[in-house]
């Protein structure tokens, strides 16, 4: 038997804490029709939020702060100054919109709930996994074949 002491040491008579099982409420009561058209909209406002800051992180967050730490390296005449800049930005940017990407989606859950939808797991993985494959490829894209070295496509770039 699993909770027979003499199998796992003594150590767990019964359920470790935090194993329950996960139970939801039921789905609400269903609004009107056009209280769930609202929500259905109000949650693809909120996909399509979550979709924007999730590319945010692959290209305008870090191109900023690399800019920041340029301009404290202009100014300051100090490239430790501007590296460290440059971390302290990135770590607190992305951070920050990581946490507002996981608000983001728990809202998201809500109003897909509200909408009738029996919606029980968020979408930010799946968002941010798919934003990462694209944004990484139009960057090997960029790299290898419009900047990248013997490119044909601009002739400046030739080894």
């Amino acid at each position: 038997m699993r909770t027979d002491p003499s199998d796992n040491g003594g150590l767990f008579v019964g359920r470790r804490p935090g194993t329950a099982p996960v139970h939801f409420r039921g789905l609400p009561q269903r609004g009107s029709d056009l209280r769930r058209r609202l929500d259905g909209s109000l949650a693809s406002i909120l996909l399509a939020g979550i979709v924007v800051l999730s590319l945010m992180c692959w290209g305008p967050i870090p191109i900023a702060c690399l800019w920041i730490a340029a301009q404290v390296n202009y100014l300051s005449g100090s490239v430790t100054l501007g590296i460290f800049v440059a971390f302290v930005g990135l770590f607190v940017l992305l951070f920050g919109t990581l946490a507002i990407l996981r608000r983001l989606d728990q809202a998201w859950i809500l109003v897909r709930r509200a909408a009738g939808h029996d919606q029980r797991t968020g979408v930010l993985g799946r968002v941010f996994a798919i934003t990462a494959v694209i944004c990484g490829g139009a960057f090997m894209f960029w790299f290898f074949i419009i900047h990248g070295p013997g490119s044909t496509v601009t002739p400046g770039n030739k080894p």
